[in-house]
């Protein structure tokens, strides 16, 4: 059994696509009646897990307010450290594979290199601390586990920047954007994919048996290529434009970090090394921009329609 928290977010939506329909794969998200898919709710998920005893456990669940989460750091720590946490424990106990979604926030943007899984952690915000106190209970459990690090992740599901550009493409003339915080647009269905494919060579019978197992740890999943802000923005309009849509956008103007404060310092640095994912999966990541403008194309259509 294949049990799935936080089916209703942007990654979780892309593992109900990518898992598909079956008797032995449970979807559960803040909602759900019949098994508790609340994380702050630590004894209904032990409840559940202990009872169904799952030979795999996806969590896509996380508190991703990140501004918001500068003033309410207990609930963060809450669902993004604590319950992992737990979660963790009873997969160690019932001997389940773990896999858990993780950010480059773990990191404090120096520099211009891209990160690697072993370098040293020092997140600058609320959400970046809970999040890396969430890696460090999964490592601390000893269950088997793969804990993916993604960045700026999208879809045409829920809220995210590509479609906030969209949104404000329609009704505002000028659209200010920062450009000195570098990163990689990830599609939220190449981190279900992902996961798919590690479980099938972590699982002899559930998908294709490996010739060598991958280690178990973190891993960086990310497309290729890398961009700012404001030429991720850039594609996203361009794109929409040329497809008949972000009609109201003359210009898009350029700022700095500093220009636009909120309440949690964001890395400049987002930059994800995926070199030990690609090694494993023995296959090269796509590139970012491909899935940034099936997106957009996919999203104009469908407003259209």
């Amino acid at each position: 059994m294949i049990v799935v928290f936080g089916s209703r977010g942007q990654v979780g939506q892309a593992l109900v696509e990518a898992l598909g329909e079956c008797p032995t794969h449970l979807f559960l998200h803040r909602e759900s009646q019949d098994y508790c898919g609340e994380l702050s709710n630590l004894a209904g998920i032990t409840e559940t897990l202990v009872e169904l005893k799952p030979e795999i456990i996806i969590n896509a669940a996380a508190y991703t307010a990140v501004d918001q989460a500068e003033s309410e750091t207990e609930q963060a720590f809450a669902i993004n450290a604590h319950a992992i946490g737990a979660i963790a424990q009873i997969a160690a106990k019932i001997n389940a594979l773990l896999v858990h979604y993780s950010t480059d926030y773990v990191f404090n943007g120096s520099g211009t290199r891209p990160w690697h899984e072993a370098d040293v952690c020092q997140p600058l915000s609320v959400y970046g601390k809970s999040k890396r106190a969430g890696e460090e209970a999964i490592e601390k459990s000893g269950c088997r586990h793969f804990i993916l690090r993604t960045s700026w992740v999208y879809s045409h599901h829920g809220n995210n920047f590509l479609k906030t550009m969209l949104r404000l493409a329609e009704s505002r003339e000028e659209i200010k954007v920062v450009d000195d915080q570098w990163g990689v647009p990830t599609h939220a269905s190449l981190l279900a994919e992902t996961t798919l494919d590690l479980i099938n060579l972590a699982t002899p019978g559930f998908g294709s048996a490996p010739d060598r197992m991958p280690p178990f740890g973190i891993y960086h999943c990310a497309p290729a290529g890398e961009t700012n802000w404001f030429d991720y923005a850039r594609l996203v309009i361009n794109t929409a434009k040329a497809a008949g849509a972000a009609k109201a956008c003359k210009a898009l103007t350029p700022i700095s970090t500093a220009e636009y404060p909120t309440a949690a310092q964001r890395p400049l640095n987002s930059r994800l090394d995926t070199q030990k994912l690609q090694k494993v999966l023995g296959s090269k990541l796509p590139d970012w921009q491909d899935d940034v403008i099936a997106t957009v194309n996919q999203l104009v259509e469908t407003q259209e329609s």
